[in-house]
């Protein structure tokens, strides 16, 4: 059996068997709901809803509830791929930056004791994001829901000293849309599930500041009606998702726009990669898949204060079109055609000889 690639982040888990130019068949959500034991208590919340709760799998990037990837991972890989208990094959995850040794252990020790794999590797998402665009050094600005990571890759390796991560994703996005929203449209309860839609439907990113500005007084606004039949106008709010993440300060962050925060990463890189690293950038992650965010992210590389302006990959044309939302896991599944048959993973001996910490040895 073909080895099954993994990338989970906070709202979505992507998996299937490794088929390196193809998108992940199984895309399902990382919340879970949670049936509440008998004599458990939920918190009454007065929603009527007390017997079960909402679980959130994966928080910011990381496993927060163990429990729940067990049953979530149970489901994909029996149910879905079709594994079969005293048959399981073998397994690649994809990793987010800065990921906790105890996790990696936590992850490697549930494959081998629950799931009792035959193989496992981890490796991390900036890297095989660029493995998905056919390169091994660069840069990857990932913009997942819950964080962004900024990562360069030096010959498939990251620097960790240069890399950053920031706590703020598409789910500070979506909640900045719905305060907008709420502003235009004081009379209208909205959903934050149908903000989520209502951004993915209608954000867009300025050509730059000036037009930002612009837009926010001249913008004519649209009527979307909403799944309960209410109905909401969207105006110049559409704007301002894309506009954060250029000008932090709108989130209340006193934080670089995202060119000035690839640059800076960079800077701290030995000088002779720069130009290999800056020209060779890659948006990955939903957000980036935005209406106009490519675009004004080239817009404000080109002037930029870096004496190499940053330039952005652009991804073979046999791959699909989602690349950029899939790229950590189109980029497991080529690294799985890879370890598994030159036996560079760990194996259930190896892990039964040595314990967790094996993955900080054979997963680098």
């Amino acid at each position: 059996m073909e080895a099954v690639v993994v990338d989970y982040g906070s709202k979505l888990l992507k998996a299937g068997i490794a088929s390196p130019d193809q998108d992940p068949p199984y895309i399902i959500p990382t919340k879970m709901k949670r049936v509440l034991e008998e004599g458990e208590e939920a918190g009454g919340d007065g929603t009527g809803n007390d017997e079960e709760v909402m679980v959130d799998t994966v928080v910011r990037g990381f496993v927060s509830d163990w429990d729940a990837m067990e049953d979530l991972l149970h489901h994909v890989l029996y149910t879905n791929i079709g594994w079969e208990i005293g048959d399981e094959g073998q397994i690649l995850f994809t990793e987010p930056l800065f990921t906790p040794k105890y996790l990696r252990e936590q992850l490697v020790q549930l494959m081998f004791e629950t799931f009792n794999v035959s193989g496992f590797y981890a490796s991390e998402q900036a890297v095989l994001s660029l493995y998905a665009v056919g390169r091994i050094s660069g840069c990857t600005i990932d913009i997942g829901h819950g964080k962004i990571d900024v990562a360069p890759v030096c010959e498939g390796a990251v620097h960790h000293i240069a890399s950053k991560r920031f706590e703020t994703g598409g789910v500070d996005l979506t909640n900045l849309l719905a305060q907008e929203l709420q502003k235009s449209n004081p009379s209208v309860n909205i959903d934050i599930s149908d903000v989520e839609k209502i951004k993915e439907l209608y954000a867009k990113c300025a050509s730059d500041q000036i037009e930002f500005e612009k837009m926010q007084n001249s913008y004519l606004p649209e009527q979307h009606t909403l799944p309960d039949g209410q109905v909401i106008t969207i105006g110049k709010e559409r704007y301002i998702v894309g506009e954060a993440l250029f000008q932090p300060q709108i989130l209340g962050l006193e934080e670089y726009g995202i060119v000035e925060q690839l640059v800076s990463s960079v800077s701290n890189v030995a000088s002779e990669y720069h130009r290999q690293l800056l020209e060779n950038t890659m948006l990955c992650g939903g957000t980036a898949a935005m209406t106009g965010f490519e675009k004004r992210f080239q817009s404000e590389a080109n002037v930029s204060a870096s004496a190499i302006r940053p330039a952005l990959v652009k991804p073979p044309e046999y791959m699909p079109e989602n690349l950029a939302r899939n790229s950590a896991w189109m980029g497991g599944a080529i690294l799985a055609k890879v370890v598994f048959p030159q036996n560079q993973h760990v194996t259930k001996g190896e892990y039964d000889e040595t314990g967790p910490s094996i993955v900080h040895k054979k997963c680098f």
